[in-house]
């Protein structure tokens, strides 16, 4: 299966599995990103996301350009506006699909083009050492097209994300990591481990809390300053005196009467 979806307990593991490509992302990858994206938005018992790559070589060289015209060809040109704009974007987070719940991308070799573009559409990004990251878009004559052009100057320094996206040059995970891109650095051997570590560490918060707090960070990115602090109170007013609050500040008084 080009895509292996696993649960354990509260953290769901997918794995894009293409070992001959890279990871690249075709039509069936796509596919089966989208319905693995809409299980874990809709599944209670799932709180976090974790999405890697099978293999020591690549997260995802990117898009399977052989393959991706295939979906291209299938929407006449003049109805593609209309259709992109309703769509999930490729790999599903990349475009008009929000899970609704922290998604942590687990990086281990190539991250290129489209794969790059699903890896910023994560939350979280963890990487080995041997990481690169690139999108080489432009030495194709088009453009990063599934939110590169728009993420990766979210996520880095404006000037240092168009030097990326004009030169295509791979940057390295010690760079990456000391401009923002990735979150951590991690071995190896422990890439898998180390995600869903973290993974399970936010499973253990309160569901409502997560949900709240990560769509006021990612909703007042867009926001002036003013607005996003309003936005945020909306957010946090029904949360407090929630039966899901009342017990957690009783733990902890508990845990401090103790010592």
């Amino acid at each position: 299966m080009p895509l292996r979806f696993e649960q354990r307990g509260a953290v769901a593991v997918l794995t894009m599995d293409r070992l001959e490509v890279h990871n690249a992302i075709d039509p069936e990858v796509h596919r089966d990103l989208v319905n693995a994206w809409e299980r874990v938005r809709d599944d209670d018992g799932i709180r976090v996301a974790v999405l890697t790559g099978a293999g020591e070589r690549a997260f995802s060289a990117g898009v399977d350009l052989r393959r991706m015209e295939e979906l291209y060809a299938a929407v006449p040109p003049n109805r593609r506006r209309e259709v992109w704009n309703r769509r999930p974007g490729i790999g599903g987070l990349t475009r008009n699909f929000d899970v609704g719940k922290p998604v942590i991308a687990a990086i281990r070799g190539y991250c290129f083009g489209g794969g790059l573009e699903l890896a910023l559409a994560c939350d979280l990004r963890i990487a080995t050492p041997d990481a690169t990251f690139a999108l080489p878009e432009l030495a194709w004559a088009i453009i990063p097209g599934q939110g590169g052009t728009q993420r990766l100057p979210r996520a880095i320094p404006p000037n240092l994300a168009l030097e990326m996206i004009l030169t295509g040059e791979p940057m390295p995970a010690a760079r990456a990591f000391e401009i923002g891109l990735v979150n951590r650095i991690v071995p190896a051997d422990r890439l898998l481990e180390e995600a869903i570590a973290l993974a399970e560490k936010i499973a253990s918060r309160s569901p409502a809390a997560v949900r709240a707090a990560r769509e006021a960070v990612l909703r007042g990115l867009e926001l002036p300053l003013g607005e996003g602090l309003r936005m945020e109170q909306d957010l946090a007013d029904p949360l407090r005196g929630s039966e899901e609050n009342r017990a957690a500040v009783q733990e902890f008084a508990r845990k401090r009467s103790k010592r």
